[in-house]
């Protein structure tokens, strides 16, 4: 035993000096490339001093990064996430130019813009030669995790031999994009999961669930992490009573929603006992939150999580490693678009200004941020972790749900997803790692693209309003661009969304979220029927039904109480859809149920639209500036998977449809009472809805 002590020490030492060595020749390159960075005296050295002062100087700033950074990252927590990120180039470069000074020698010189370049160089070769001397050294990469967790115990109690959950939102990813991913060869941990292979057992199901009308991460989040998204008709709505503009992902509206849903269940949430959210738009109950919109307008200590930002930026190599694949990110982007208009890909929207760094925030920043966070929950014992992983949504939204970009980002999902599971290998307790999707993406091009004119247009037409000749771009409301938000602390929600809509009262409100579409008259305090809609407007209703892109209208009726409107004059009571679908017929089982649903909300819109779908080819029509869109009915956007251990009971029953993300909630609810995880109370409103 004191032997192999002995091998783990020189094995140890000799991946030290190895990292060390190539440190001292990447500097010494360094010196001879760059003209602002020498190593030697201006009447010159002899080799033998110049690699003698690289030598010192690389130990110096090994030794600076590994004890000086940690604390630097403690002190540096107030500042917002992106701007921490730039920051790790210029303290590097600080940290270079320290070291440089100490050389006895003291010759040596660097430019501060140089030392910025050769800080951000060395710290990443160095991190690249430990990962390649360790990469087959499974001794040395579990001790590195056991050392974490060391860590961690000293402050906590041993961990308990219960297992924790994990719970894994890949955002955005239908049931079929993940089967056809794991059968083009792209998710090969998910495919092992499923399949086994190499003679072992498969350890996951996958079942697919249905979404509510309004399939969008706001709705199913709320449901999944609160056990309730009543009164959420979309992505964003008017709130007549309170005269606003509501917004999922806009701060003040995620901690207003989530206010309601824990006063409409009496429950904390999902992760109320030691809990963890990362990532998500609403907290769970968790104590632990990284990146949580709910909570992003706060200045408290409640929406900074150590284990999420120090976990990660205390390591040098890794903050320079996400800050040149942020970088890369951005130019793939680029490069990606420019091709794609060059070659007249259709559909296409604008992928210019801002998105690329968006994008790269949610491929790059948010991913590694998010991935660290977890990793260091389960090292720190947590009985239950929620993270939501946006990236896949954010590119599909603007490359298309089927397009290389999209199934590149699966292949580094599948990567963060075998990340966990190693780390789950060695965490102090055992694990199940649960990953679900929020909803799926329907592909087609935009109804602006299709049409030459928006919603708003339309239902400016039909009210016989005048129209602009040229048709305005309707904003995405990506995820990705709330937590770019958040971790800049600039809550603020792009144009064209105000709290309170400033034009004239008479004139409609329409509000887009996907291919699903809202109208509101705000001059009227109640949800207005179509007997006054009609009064009003004689030529909207029938604009809107007959159009080509529209699908079908939900309006309130004096005498149904509420109909279903469709081309050529179409008019079904919802209480008779069950036997008379009409328009719904192509939209699928448990849309009547959806929509008769949503028609009992308080703040429904006057005029709900849901755009056209074509079952063939399973396409739809944005109202948004997307060609991968959520948040209506119509093919693949309402079928999200859950694929869950073994281990646990079936998310239900063999012939039992599993519905709406509040069934959701009760089914990992049960799982984590399974594992003797936190025993949040089910209100017997609940139990009632769900009988």
């Amino acid at each position: 035993m004191r032997g192999g002590r002995w091998r783990r020490v020189a094995s140890q030492v000799g991946r030290s000096v190895a990292v060390w060595a190539v440190s001292t020749l990447t500097m010494l390159v360094l010196a001879g490339i760059l003209p602002d960075f020498r190593l030697q005296s201006a009447d010159g050295d002899s080799a033998t001093r110049i690699a003698a002062t690289a030598a010192l100087g690389a130990g110096a700033f090994g030794l600076l990064s590994a004890l000086v950074w940690p604390l630097l990252v403690r002190l540096l927590l107030l500042v917002p996430a992106l701007v921490l990120g730039l920051l790790v180039f210029f303290l590097n470069g600080s940290l270079l130019i320290l070291a440089l000074r100490i050389v006895p020698s003291g010759d040596s010189e660097a430019a501060p813009e140089t030392a910025v370049i050769v800080a951000a160089v060395m710290s990443a070769v160095a991190s690249a030669t430990g990962a390649a001397l360790a990469v087959r050294d499974d001794d040395a990469y579990r001790r590195r995790l056991y050392r974490l967790a060391d860590r961690r115990r000293r402050t906590l109690p041993p961990g308990p031999t219960s297992p924790g959950t994990v719970f894994l939102q890949l955002d955005g990813v239908g049931h079929d994009v993940l089967l056809t991913a794991v059968g083009q060869g792209l998710m090969p941990t998910v495919a092992r999961w499923l399949d086994g292979g190499d003679g072992r057992r498969p350890t996951h199901r996958l079942t697919p669930w249905r979404t509510d009308w309004s399939s969008q991460t706001g709705a199913s989040q709320l449901g999944i992490l609160h056990g309730s998204n009543h009164d959420i008709p979309a992505f964003r709505w008017y709130e007549k009573d309170r005269r606003e503009v509501m917004v999922c992902n806009r701060p003040t509206s995620a901690a207003e929603l989530q206010r309601r849903a824990v006063a409409a269940t009496g429950d904390g949430g999902l992760l109320s006992a030691d809990g963890a959210s990362r990532g998500n738009l609403f907290s769970g109950g968790a104590d632990e939150q990284a990146l949580v919109l709910s909570v992003a307008g706060r200045r408290s200590r409640e929406n900074r999580s150590r284990a999420g930002y120090f976990a990660y930026f205390s390591d040098p190599a890794n903050a320079v490693r996400t800050a040149l694949s942020f970088v890369a990110d951005a130019g793939r982007e680029i490069g990606q678009s420019t091709r794609n208009r060059v070659r007249k890909v259709r559909p296409r929207v604008s992928r210019g200004g801002l998105y690329p760094f968006i994008r790269a925030f949610a491929t790059v920043v948010e991913r590694d941020v998010v991935v660290a966070a977890v990793m260091g929950d389960m090292l720190a014992c947590r009985t239950s972790v929620y993270a939501d992983l946006v990236a896949y949504d954010e590119v599909a939204h603007h490359s298309g749900p089927f397009s290389r970009d999209a199934e590149k980002v699966l292949e580094r999902l599948d990567r963060a997803l075998a990340l966990i599971e190693n780390v789950a290998e060695h965490a102090p307790r055992p694990y199940r790692i649960v990953v679900l999707s929020d909803h799926g993406q329907s592909p087609g091009e935009t109804f602006r693209t299709r049409y030459g004119l928006t919603l708003g247009d339309l239902v400016r037409a039909g009210c016989g309003l005048p129209v602009p000749r040229k048709a305005e771009r309707t904003h995405s409301g990506a995820e990705a661009r709330a937590a770019v938000r958040a971790a800049l602390r600039r809550p603020v929600e792009e144009g064209g969304e105000q709290h309170r809509p400033s034009h004239r009262r008479s004139e409609p409100i329409v509000l887009a979220s996907g291919n699903l579409g809202l109208v509101s008259f705000p001059d009227v305090p109640h949800r207005m029927s179509k007997e006054e809609l009609d009064a009003r407007h004689p030529a909207l209703l029938t604009t809107l039904a007959n159009h080509p892109g529209i699908g079908f209208l939900l309006v309130r009726s004096e005498e149904h109480g509420g109909v279903v409107l469709g081309p050529f004059g179409t008019e079904i009571p919802l209480d008779e859809l069950d036997d008379n679908p009409g328009p719904l017929a192509d939209f699928g089982p448990g849309a009547a149920d959806v929509v008769r649903r949503t028609h009992s909300f308080p703040h429904t819109a006057d005029i709900m639209v849901n755009s056209w779908y074509d079952p063939a080819e399973g396409e739809v029509l944005a109202f948004e500036e997307q060609i991968g869109s959520h948040g209506g009915l119509g093919g693949a956007q309402a079928k999200p998977f859950l694929l869950s251990p073994l281990a646990f009971s079936a998310p239900v029953e063999d012939g039992e449809e599993l519905a709406g993300a509040e069934h959701i909630h009760r089914v990992l609810h049960r799982w984590l009472r399974e594992s003797d995880g936190p025993q949040v109370p089910l209100p017997a409103r609940q139990e009632r809805r769900a009988a």
